[in-house]
Protein backbone atom coordinates (compact mmCIF):
# COMPACT_ATOMS: atom_id res chain seq x y z
CA UNK A 1 0.00 0.00 0.00
CA UNK A 2 1.30 3.50 -0.97
CA UNK A 3 2.04 6.01 1.31
CA UNK A 4 -0.34 8.51 0.67
CA UNK A 5 0.04 10.98 4.24
CA UNK A 6 1.85 13.77 2.14
CA UNK A 7 1.97 15.75 5.67
CA UNK A 8 -0.09 18.61 3.38
CA UNK A 9 -2.92 20.43 3.44
CA UNK A 10 -4.14 19.24 0.64
CA UNK A 11 -4.61 15.61 -0.05
CA UNK A 12 -4.52 14.49 -3.69
CA UNK A 13 -8.14 12.90 -5.08
CA UNK A 14 -6.11 9.68 -5.54
CA UNK A 15 -2.58 8.33 -6.23
CA UNK A 16 -3.53 5.46 -8.48
CA UNK A 17 -2.07 6.55 -11.90
CA UNK A 18 -4.77 5.23 -14.33
CA UNK A 19 -7.57 6.83 -12.09
CA UNK A 20 -5.24 10.34 -12.20
CA UNK A 21 -5.89 10.09 -16.16
CA UNK A 22 -9.69 9.00 -15.98
CA UNK A 23 -10.06 12.35 -13.20
CA UNK A 24 -8.13 14.50 -15.96
CA UNK A 25 -9.78 13.27 -18.90
CA UNK A 26 -13.82 13.81 -17.20
CA UNK A 27 -12.69 17.09 -15.90
CA UNK A 28 -11.41 18.18 -19.25
CA UNK A 29 -14.64 16.62 -20.83
CA UNK A 30 -16.51 18.72 -18.60
CA UNK A 31 -14.82 21.97 -18.81
CA UNK A 32 -14.53 22.38 -22.74
CA UNK A 33 -18.13 22.23 -22.88
CA UNK A 34 -19.56 21.95 -26.70
CA UNK A 35 -16.74 21.76 -29.51
CA UNK A 36 -16.68 20.59 -33.06
CA UNK A 37 -14.21 18.14 -33.24
CA UNK A 38 -15.42 14.67 -33.60
CA UNK A 39 -15.02 11.05 -31.36
CA UNK A 40 -11.11 10.30 -32.69
CA UNK A 41 -10.19 14.28 -33.14
CA UNK A 42 -11.42 14.86 -29.46
CA UNK A 43 -9.36 11.74 -28.30
CA UNK A 44 -6.22 13.89 -29.80
CA UNK A 45 -7.66 17.02 -29.16
CA UNK A 46 -8.39 16.14 -25.33
CA UNK A 47 -4.72 15.10 -24.99
CA UNK A 48 -3.42 18.20 -26.07
CA UNK A 49 -5.33 19.69 -23.48
CA UNK A 50 -4.11 17.30 -20.66
CA UNK A 51 -0.57 18.00 -21.60
CA UNK A 52 -0.54 21.48 -21.40
CA UNK A 53 -3.89 22.25 -19.09
CA UNK A 54 -4.30 25.20 -21.83
CA UNK A 55 -7.83 24.91 -23.13
CA UNK A 56 -7.42 27.79 -25.47
CA UNK A 57 -5.05 26.11 -27.14
CA UNK A 58 -6.80 22.87 -27.64
CA UNK A 59 -9.88 24.89 -29.54
CA UNK A 60 -7.29 26.52 -31.54
CA UNK A 61 -6.37 22.93 -33.00
CA UNK A 62 -7.26 22.39 -36.76
CA UNK A 63 -6.73 19.01 -39.13
CA UNK A 64 -7.67 17.79 -41.93
CA UNK A 65 -11.10 15.59 -41.93
CA UNK A 66 -8.60 12.72 -43.16
CA UNK A 67 -5.54 13.36 -40.64
CA UNK A 68 -6.66 10.75 -37.62
CA UNK A 69 -7.12 8.09 -39.74
CA UNK A 70 -3.80 9.05 -41.80
CA UNK A 71 -1.79 8.83 -38.74
CA UNK A 72 -3.41 5.56 -38.07
CA UNK A 73 -2.66 4.13 -41.21
CA UNK A 74 0.99 5.06 -41.59
CA UNK A 75 1.48 3.50 -37.97
CA UNK A 76 -0.35 0.14 -39.09
CA UNK A 77 1.79 -0.03 -41.69
CA UNK A 78 5.05 0.70 -40.41
CA UNK A 79 5.81 3.52 -41.62
CA UNK A 80 8.81 5.65 -39.46
CA UNK A 81 8.29 9.02 -37.57
CA UNK A 82 10.24 11.55 -37.99
CA UNK A 83 10.59 14.28 -35.03
CA UNK A 84 12.16 17.94 -35.35
CA UNK A 85 13.66 17.78 -31.96
CA UNK A 86 15.19 14.94 -29.16
CA UNK A 87 12.02 15.86 -27.15
CA UNK A 88 9.73 14.28 -29.03
CA UNK A 89 11.66 11.23 -29.62
CA UNK A 90 11.80 11.05 -25.53
CA UNK A 91 8.16 11.70 -24.84
CA UNK A 92 6.91 9.58 -27.78
CA UNK A 93 5.56 5.80 -26.98
CA UNK A 94 8.41 4.61 -29.30
CA UNK A 95 7.08 0.55 -28.55
CA UNK A 96 3.92 1.47 -30.28
CA UNK A 97 5.37 1.94 -33.26
CA UNK A 98 8.10 -0.85 -33.24
CA UNK A 99 5.31 -3.17 -32.83
CA UNK A 100 4.18 -2.53 -36.29
CA UNK A 101 7.52 -2.34 -37.98
CA UNK A 102 8.30 1.60 -37.63
CA UNK A 103 10.40 4.08 -35.45
CA UNK A 104 10.93 7.46 -34.08
CA UNK A 105 13.93 9.21 -35.56
CA UNK A 106 15.85 12.63 -35.38
CA UNK A 107 18.12 13.69 -37.46
CA UNK A 108 18.84 17.02 -36.03
CA UNK A 109 22.06 16.00 -33.45
CA UNK A 110 23.39 14.48 -36.37
CA UNK A 111 27.29 14.82 -36.84
CA UNK A 112 26.70 15.35 -40.84
CA UNK A 113 23.41 17.58 -39.83
CA UNK A 114 25.44 20.03 -37.72
CA UNK A 115 28.65 20.17 -40.53
CA UNK A 116 26.42 21.29 -43.43
CA UNK A 117 24.17 23.19 -41.44
CA UNK A 118 27.37 25.33 -40.23
CA UNK A 119 28.95 25.24 -43.64
CA UNK A 120 25.46 26.96 -45.58
CA UNK A 121 25.02 28.91 -42.79
CA UNK A 122 21.31 27.78 -42.20
CA UNK A 123 19.43 25.62 -39.13
CA UNK A 124 20.08 22.52 -37.94
CA UNK A 125 15.94 21.82 -38.24
CA UNK A 126 16.07 22.70 -42.00
CA UNK A 127 18.96 19.86 -42.90
CA UNK A 128 17.56 17.52 -40.59
CA UNK A 129 14.32 17.47 -42.75
CA UNK A 130 16.18 17.47 -45.65
CA UNK A 131 17.79 14.32 -44.42
CA UNK A 132 14.83 12.43 -43.41
CA UNK A 133 13.02 13.06 -46.64
CA UNK A 134 16.27 10.90 -48.21
CA UNK A 135 16.26 8.38 -46.06
CA UNK A 136 12.47 7.80 -45.30
CA UNK A 137 9.51 7.10 -47.76
CA UNK A 138 6.43 8.78 -46.69
CA UNK A 139 5.95 8.38 -42.96
CA UNK A 140 5.09 10.95 -39.88
CA UNK A 141 6.32 14.51 -39.23
CA UNK A 142 6.26 15.47 -35.46
CA UNK A 143 6.96 18.78 -35.22
CA UNK A 144 7.24 20.58 -32.21
CA UNK A 145 9.81 23.04 -31.72
CA UNK A 146 11.31 24.26 -34.98
CA UNK A 147 10.05 26.57 -37.41
CA UNK A 148 11.90 26.31 -39.87
CA UNK A 149 11.80 22.23 -39.90
CA UNK A 150 8.02 22.80 -40.80
CA UNK A 151 9.11 25.41 -43.63
CA UNK A 152 11.24 23.02 -45.14
CA UNK A 153 9.17 20.19 -44.85
CA UNK A 154 6.08 22.32 -46.93
CA UNK A 155 8.84 23.76 -49.41
CA UNK A 156 10.02 19.55 -50.07
CA UNK A 157 6.53 18.87 -50.46
CA UNK A 158 5.72 21.75 -52.78
CA UNK A 159 8.80 21.27 -54.78
CA UNK A 160 7.64 17.22 -55.02
CA UNK A 161 10.23 15.79 -53.53
CA UNK A 162 8.34 14.41 -50.09
CA UNK A 163 4.99 13.27 -49.50
CA UNK A 164 4.17 12.59 -45.51
CA UNK A 165 1.68 10.78 -44.48
CA UNK A 166 0.85 12.89 -41.99
CA UNK A 167 2.04 16.22 -41.09
CA UNK A 168 2.13 17.14 -36.93
CA UNK A 169 3.43 20.72 -37.21
CA UNK A 170 2.93 23.01 -34.23
CA UNK A 171 5.86 24.47 -33.13
CA UNK A 172 6.34 27.15 -30.17
CA UNK A 173 7.94 30.32 -30.32
CA UNK A 174 7.68 34.11 -31.37
CA UNK A 175 9.63 33.62 -34.40
CA UNK A 176 8.22 32.03 -37.38
CA UNK A 177 5.87 30.06 -35.78
CA UNK A 178 2.63 31.25 -35.95
CA UNK A 179 3.34 32.15 -40.25
CA UNK A 180 4.45 28.65 -40.27
CA UNK A 181 1.34 26.79 -39.44
CA UNK A 182 -0.47 29.12 -41.56
CA UNK A 183 1.54 27.50 -44.26
CA UNK A 184 0.93 24.42 -43.05
CA UNK A 185 -2.81 25.33 -42.80
CA UNK A 186 -2.94 26.18 -46.67
CA UNK A 187 -1.35 23.15 -47.52
CA UNK A 188 -3.20 20.98 -50.17
CA UNK A 189 -3.09 16.76 -50.71
CA UNK A 190 -1.41 16.41 -47.41
CA UNK A 191 -3.29 15.07 -44.19
CA UNK A 192 -2.04 17.21 -41.08
CA UNK A 193 -2.80 18.48 -37.65
CA UNK A 194 -1.77 21.76 -36.59
CA UNK A 195 -2.76 25.13 -34.47
CA UNK A 196 -3.12 28.70 -34.67
CA UNK A 197 -0.77 30.80 -33.54
CA UNK A 198 2.32 31.24 -31.02
CA UNK A 199 1.05 28.05 -28.87
CA UNK A 200 2.19 24.87 -29.21
CA UNK A 201 5.67 22.93 -28.59
CA UNK A 202 7.02 19.27 -28.24
CA UNK A 203 4.96 18.32 -25.53
CA UNK A 204 1.39 19.16 -27.51
CA UNK A 205 2.67 17.30 -30.25
CA UNK A 206 3.89 14.67 -28.67
CA UNK A 207 0.54 14.69 -26.80
CA UNK A 208 -0.89 14.32 -30.06
CA UNK A 209 0.90 12.06 -31.64
CA UNK A 210 0.46 9.47 -28.59
CA UNK A 211 -3.14 9.92 -29.09
CA UNK A 212 -3.39 8.39 -32.43
CA UNK A 213 -0.65 5.89 -32.18
CA UNK A 214 -2.96 4.55 -29.40
CA UNK A 215 -6.22 4.74 -31.55
CA UNK A 216 -3.76 2.60 -33.87
CA UNK A 217 -3.37 -0.16 -31.24
CA UNK A 218 -7.30 -0.04 -30.37
CA UNK A 219 -7.67 -0.74 -34.46
CA UNK A 220 -5.06 -3.24 -34.30
CA UNK A 221 -7.20 -5.16 -31.40
CA UNK A 222 -10.09 -5.10 -33.28
CA UNK A 223 -8.60 -6.66 -36.34
CA UNK A 224 -7.48 -9.48 -34.42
Amino acid sequence: MANTNFNTDFTPLTVDPDKIYDYSFSIIDEEMGEHSFNEDQWKVVRRVIHASADFELGRSVVMTPDAIEAGIQAILKGRHVIADVQMIQSGSGQKRFQKHGGDLHCYIADQDVSTEAKALGTTRAIISMQKAVRLHEGGIYAIGNAPTALLELIRLIKEGIAKPDLIIGMPVGFVSAAESKEELAKLEGIPFITNIGRKGGSTVTVAALNAISILADERAKEVK
